[in-house]
C-alpha cells in the first residue's frame, strides 16, 4: 500500500513545481508546533510519533497512484520526469523529535524534519494529522486522569470517534496520557494496550429476566464479570447482582445520578460481603463531571470516558502547523520565517531546553550547562538518512514517561482551567538575535 496520496493536493503540486524549478538539490528543515494552546489547556502531551515514523519509513507512490496524479488537470503541464521521480521517491532525511508523552508548550517543536525539499514538503499533511490528533487526545486523557485523583480511567470512545481508525489511535493516545486501558480491541492488538469491556443493555434485554442475563454473563466471564445494573431499576439490579456472589469484578452505572446511586449500590455490595467489588461509572463523563463526583465523595472506583475523550469535545482541534525554518543549497544556508501578524514564526532549527521551572527555546546548535537542578534537551534524533536509529518506546513506556513528566509540572499547569503564568518559555539570546536579523532582512 502506498502512502504518497495521504496528503493534500497542494503538497503534490508544490512538489511538481519544486521539481520543474530545479530545486531538487535543496535541503529543507521544517518544524511542527502549535502557536497557541487550545481552550483551558496549559500544556500539550506529545503523541503520534510512532505513526509519523511508520509513515516516513513506508512513504512511497504506487503505479496506480502515479497514474491517478497524471490524470489530474493540475498536472497537465508537468513533465514525465516528475512522475518518474515519484516512482522512486523514498524518505531519506533526518527526523528529530521529543519523546511521546512529553508535555510541550506554545512554539515548541514536536518534531524537526530535515530532508531534500520535496521529501520534506509532501509529508506535512500526514504529520499534522497524526501528531495533532493523538496529542490532542493524550492531553485530554491527562486532564481526565488528573481529575480522577487516583481512580482508574478507561477510554471508551471508539463508537463516537470520527472514524474507526481514529478510535484505534484514540485508545493508544489516551493510554499514553494516563488511562489504564481502552475498550478498543484493535488498539490492544497493535499496541499492547490493556483492553476492558462490560456488556450492553441489549445483552440484558435479550434475556427473559435481568437475573438470567447476569447468570449467563457470570458463566462467561467469571472474575471479569461486570454487571450493567441500570437497564431497568438500578437498585434492584444491584441487589440481583449481589445475590449471585462471586466471581465478579464489579458493576457499572450508566445513567441516573451517581452521587445518589453509587453510595446505595456500594452499601448493597458490602452487605453481601462483596467489599472488593468495584463500581464503574459511564455516561457522557469528562474531567469536569469527574471532578464533581470525586468532590462529592461518590464511591466510584473506575471512570470509563467515551465521547468527550475520543473527540476532545471541549477543544476538538489542535492548531498544529508545519513551517519551513531553514533552506540549504550547497554551502548556502538561508533562514526562513513568516512575518505576518498573528502568524509569525521563528527561523532556524531549534532545541528545547527544560529546566526545573522554565523552558528555553534555543537554536539547535546551542548548549546549556546544568543549573537550576539540571537541564534536559528534549528533541532527540529519531531517524538519520531515512533509517530509524533505534526502536521507539512502546506505548506503555511512553505512558510511563508522560506520568513522570506531568508529575514534575507545577500546580498551575495541572489546573483544568487556563493559567497564563503556568510555565515560562523563553527564547535564548542567540535565537532572539537570529529572529531579529531575519525580520530586518540581514543575512545571518
Amino acid at each position: 500500500m502506498g502512502l504518497g496520496l495521504h496528503t493534500d493536493l497542494y503538497q503534490l503540486t508544490m512538489a511538481a513545481g519544486y521539481f520543474e524549478a530545479g530545486k531538487t538539490q535543496e535541503r529543507a528543515t521544517f518544524e511542527l508546533f502549535v502557536r497557541r494552546l487550545p481552550h483551558n489547556r496549559n500544556f500539550i502531551v506529545a503523541a503520534g510519533l510512532a505513526q509519523a515514523v511508520e509513515y516516513l519509513l513506508n512513504f512511497r507512490f504506487t503505479s496506480e497512484e502515479i497514474a491517478y496524479l497524471r490524470s489530474l488537470p493540475q498536472f497537465a503541464a508537468t513533465s514525465a520526469a516528475f512522475f518518474e521521480m515519484l516512482a522512486e521517491l523514498r524518505f531519506t532525511g533526518d527526523l528529530f523529535a521529543v519523546p511521546e508523552g512529553t508535555p510541550l508548550f506554545a512554539e515548541e517543536p514536536f518534531l524537526t524534519l530535515r530532508a531534500p525539499l520535496i521529501e520534506a514538503q509532501i509529508p506535512e499533511t500526514y504529520l499534522l494529522a497524526t501528531i495533532g490528533y493523538q496529542s490532542l487526545i493524550a492531553t485530554k486523557a491527562a486532564r481526565v486522569v488528573k481529575a480522577a485523583m487516583g481512580r482508574g480511567v478507561i477510554e471508551f470512545g471508539t463508537r463516537r470517534a470520527h472514524s474507526p481508525e481514529a478510535g484505534v489511535l484514540a485508545g493508544r493516545a489516551a493510554y499514553i496520557g494516563g488511562c489504564t486501558g481502552t475498550s478498543n480491541t484493535e488498539t490492544g492488538l497493535r499496541f499492547g494496550v490493556p483492553v476492558f469491556g462490560t456488556a450492553a443493555h441489549s445483552w440484558v434485554m435479550s434475556f427473559a429476566s435481568e437475573r438470567d442475563s447476569y447468570e449467563q454473563l457470570q458463566k462467561l466471564l467469571g472474575e471479569n464479570t461486570v454487571y450493567l445494573i441500570d437497564s431497568y431499576d438500578t437498585i434492584e439490579g444491584a441487589r440481583k447482582a449481589a445475590s449471585l456472589g462471586r466471581p465478579l469484578w464489579g458493576v457499572r452505572l450508566d445513567s441516573g445520578n451517581p452521587v445518589e446511586l453509587a453510595p446505595a449500590v456500594r452499601k448493597i455490595l458490602d452487605q453481601a460481603g462483596l467489599t472488593d467489588a468495584k463500581i464503574m461509572a459511564t455516561g457522557d463523563l469528562n474531567e469536569y463531571k469527574i471532578t464533581e463526583l470525586v468532590a462529592a465523595g461518590a464511591p466510584i472506583d473506575v471512570f470509563a470516558v467515551g465521547t468527550e475523550l475520543a473527540t476532545s469535545a471541549d477543544a476538538p482541534s489542535l492548531g498544529v502547523v508545519y513551517k519551513l525554518v531553514e533552506l540549504e543549497r550547497g554551502d548556502d544556508r538561508r533562514y526562513t520565517a513568516k512575518l505576518s501578524e498573528d502568524k509569525h514564526t521563528l527561523p532556524g532549527a531549534k532545541q528545547i531546553f527544560r529546566f526545573a521551572s522554565r523552558d528555553v527555546l534555543a537554536r539547535s546548535s546551542e548548549c546549556f550547562s546544568c543549573g537550576e537542578g539540571g537541564v534536559e534537551a528534549l528533541q532527540r534524533p529519531v531517524m538519520v538518512g531515512g533509517r530509524l536509529i533505534e526502536p521507539l518506546p512502546t506505548a506503555a513506556e511512553a505512558r510511563q514517561h508522560a506520568a513522570e513528566c506531568l508529575a514534575r509540572l507545577p500546580g498551575p499547569c495541572q489546573s483544568l482551567f487556563e493559567g497564563r503564568e503556568s510555565w515560562r518559555v523563553e527564547l535564548s539570546p542567540e535565537l532572539a538575535e537570529l529572529a531579529e536579523q531575519v525580520r530586518k532582512g540581514i543575512p545571518a
